[in-house]
């Protein structure tokens, strides 16, 4: 008698056009961050930021609609920004693992928002000289947005870090949280690699970001964190607990009315 052997699923493959590739990283960064900023919504401290928070949102995801909807048209599989977004599985994302960790309190959500809306900054500050026409134009106003974005962000870790001493511990604990994963921001990256003119080397970024994030932290009387591990992994689809659990509620209303149209 035989014993039947179960194959163990295929672990899915990042595409094969580094062009793609790259476009889907950049697109679910800002995908993934615009869904958890929304959570905000209704949340925030004050209604102001519920209005602030929700723009900076909407920038986001007008970001990421942008680069799927390109990687969609490069990759020539038929597969729009909506496949893109709701029809791939955990595995499938290519996004860093910072913007998937959950809000915690406001003063976590600032700490994060600083740290990856002052790379976005110096991203798109790099990809206005891309010799890939799209991502040329796209962060010639990305690179507006996310000005006020990165404000945004230093002007509440100035108030809190600097201001209470229960806002201080907060915002300190706030940095702590979110530190383990900044390394990832600027690992270098083969699909990056593979694109020279097109695509913007990640250890190019941590200088200029080093500076004004580390001004920032100075400023707000708080201490830059030495975290003890680093996240890794997020561009080849390994995924804290998080992003399980965020995908589903995201991904909820599209799967269960397929084709439906507004």
């Amino acid at each position: 008698m035989s014993t039947p052997t179960t194959s163990r699923p295929q672990r899915p493959t990042a595409p094969a056009d580094p062009l793609v590739a790259y476009l889907v990283g950049l697109g679910d960064d800002a995908l993934i961050l615009a869904q958890r900023l929304g959570e905000w919504i209704t949340r925030a401290p004050q209604i102001e930021e519920d209005i602030a928070l929700g723009n900076i949102a909407l920038d986001l995801l007008g970001q990421a609609r942008v680069l799927l909807s390109h990687a969609g048209e490069v990759e020539g599989a038929g597969r729009d920004e909506d496949a893109l977004a709701y029809l791939r599985d955990e595995r499938e994302f290519r996004n860093v693992c910072l913007v998937e960790i959950p809000n915690g309190d406001f003063a976590v959500t600032m700490a994060r928002q600083l740290v990856f809306s002052a790379y976005q900054y110096e991203l798109w500050t790099a990809l206005r000289n891309s010799t890939e026409p799209l991502l040329a134009d796209l962060a010639a106003k990305a690179v507006k947005e996310v000005t006020y974005h990165r404000d945004h962000a230093t002007q509440w870790v100035l108030r809190l870090g600097d201001g209470t001493d229960e806002g201080h511990r907060r915002m300190q604990a706030g940095l702590d949280r979110v530190w383990p994963y900044v390394a990832e921001l600027f690992a270098a990256d083969d699909v990056a690699a593979q694109l020279p003119g097109v695509a913007v080397d990640p250890p190019s970024l941590l200088a200029p970001w080093t500076a004004y994030v580390e001004d920032v932290v100075a400023r707000a009387t708080l201490t830059v964190p030495t975290p003890t591990w680093h996240s890794r992994g997020g561009r080849r689809g390994l995924h804290t607990e998080h992003l399980g659990h965020l995908l589903p509620e995201m991904q909820h209303l599209h799967r269960a009315h397929p084709g439906a149209r507004w």
